[in-house]
């Protein structure tokens, strides 16, 4: 049996090219600070909607995240120029609740 711990990489949006081949320019999406739970929730949003994102440390912050294991200093995050208005929607959007409770009754009606 082989255990695999690595994180899947053919999963992972990957960063589109224009017409002619050449890959499409980033832009600046927003800097994320606080610690590792925002930075990886920022981002499996932005994976589960399948927008591409490269990452930047500033002020050394990858030695940061190198001894520490997050950036103290906050990560930049990029997207596709394309994507960029899709990202900030998705991440603007309002939370929408639904009602958690369930109508059982409803249920035994269909049985």
């Amino acid at each position: 049996m082989i255990w695999n711990l690595s994180k899947k990489e053919e999963n992972k949006p990957q960063w589109p090219v224009d017409d002619s081949g050449e890959s499409i320019p980033p832009a600046y999406l927003m800097h994320i600070g606080g610690g590792p739970m925002d930075m990886d929730m920022i981002l499996g949003l932005l994976e589960s909607y399948g927008i591409p994102h490269v990452c930047e440390y500033p002020n050394n912050g990858l030695f940061g995240k190198l001894i520490l294991g997050h950036p103290p200093s906050g990560m930049e995050v990029y997207v596709p120029e394309t994507m960029l208005e899709d990202a900030q929607n998705i991440l603007n959007a309002d939370i929408v609740e639904e009602d958690a409770e369930l109508d059982f009754e409803k249920f035994d009606q269909d049985e």
